[in-house]
């Protein structure tokens, strides 16, 4: 027998307009786009924008302006102020976002399971007690409590009290 999991919130993902290139330096150029790309910071070294597939509610990433697939070759400064946005990111999630905890990664490459390998960012993913169920283990489906939208408004509403001392 075969089941079928309706989910017409994903025809976003199927009929959008797709973006050429890069897409991580299609939203670096382009900040009069900022609320359509769900950007939550941005500033010369580097933006925070919303996962828009995230692995849990709240899922962001913290992406350098420059575009490289080598961390090595980034510029100290550069990977410095990623990491000063990552622990006030920690702190947005935990304090503001009510994360019990946080997973910080990134990817390297394709054969590490970057899916936008030509590209480095950072994950910073909340979580919480018991935030997987057997829906994501065995389904291969994630279920979220709350719309995307309402997510990535009020962790933006956050960003000046949290972020905005980072220059």
């Amino acid at each position: 027998m075969n089941k079928i999991l309706y989910a017409p919130w994903r025809d976003e993902y199927v009929t959008n307009e797709k973006i050429e290139g890069c897409v991580f330096c299609y939203i670096a150029a382009h900040a009069e786009e900022d609320d359509k790309l769900h950007v939550l910071y941005r500033d010369e070294h580097c933006f925070i924008v919303m996962n828009k597939y995230p692995y849990t509610p709240g899922h962001f990433m913290i992406i350098p302006n420059i575009h490289t697939d080598k961390l090595e070759e980034l510029s100290s400064e550069t990977w410095l102020h990623m990491s000063a946005l990552a622990q006030k990111g920690v702190r947005l999630l935990k304090e503001g976002f009510g994360a019990k905890g946080v997973n910080i990664g990134m990817n390297l490459g394709a054969a590490a399971g970057a899916g936008i390998a030509e590209h480095i960012h950072m994950h910073l993913v909340p979580r919480w007690e018991r935030d997987t169920n057997f829906i994501t283990s065995i389904g291969e489906t994630r279920v979220y409590s709350t719309d995307f939208e309402k997510i990535y408004d009020k962790i933006k509403s956050m960003i000046p009290e949290y972020v905005s001392d980072i220059v």
